[in-house]
């Protein structure tokens, strides 16, 4: 049962550091459009940010579910 309960832990680091790489260099990608003025770039930086922010939330809250399963 350690196993389990560790590989979780595991899994939710790596799913919260994906989400967090994500929107950082979703930031980057914004912080760059505003820069250049460029609308595109804008456009990408935030949808990149918005989906490490989800990814970094499912993270928090969905994979501790997991727990419970097993």
């Amino acid at each position: 049962m350690a196993f389990f309960q560790s590989s979780i832990t595991v899994l939710q680091t790596l799913v919260i550091a994906l989400g967090a790489g994500l929107g950082l260099w979703g930031g980057i990608n914004l912080m760059e459009g505003y820069g250049n003025d460029n609308p595109g770039s804008k456009s990408q930086g935030m949808k990149q940010l918005m989906a490490g922010g989800g990814i970094a939330l499912i993270g928090t809250t969905l994979v501790p579910v997991l727990s419970g399963l097993f």
